[in-house]
């Protein structure tokens, strides 16, 4: 039972790595946000690098936006798909699987 514990602990640990990679791209697109007002050179590296990460998900979030002009509400749409998955999934699966480790661990064999 130690080693089905200790492989949910893991999993738990991917869960929550996958959850920091998350906030990273949070964190890139606010960068995003903060560039489109400040109007920086599209041809310095790390907003090139900024506009290449955030780019392909901002895109399908339009597609299926209405058109608000010359307000882009998509990245408001990509923050709040973020924190949902974060809270709903991540959060949740990261809990349960924790939980269910220390569990196993406690009865032990």
């Amino acid at each position: 039972m130690i080693l089905f514990a200790n492989i949910l602990f893991a999993l738990a640990k991917i869960v929550e790595l996958a959850s920091g990679l998350l906030t990273v791209y949070k964190y890139l697109l606010l960068a995003r946000v903060i560039i489109s007002w400040i109007n920086a050179d599209p041809y310095n590296p790390i907003v090139n690098f900024i506009y290449r990460v955030t780019e392909p998900i901002l895109y399908r979030v339009r597609r299926y936006m209405p058109n608000t002009g010359m307000i882009d509400l998509s990245p408001l749409v990509v923050f709040l798909l973020i924190y949902l998955v974060q809270i709903i999934v991540f959060d949740t699966a990261y809990y349960y699987l924790i939980s269910y480790s220390s569990q196993l661990k406690v009865q032990g064999p």
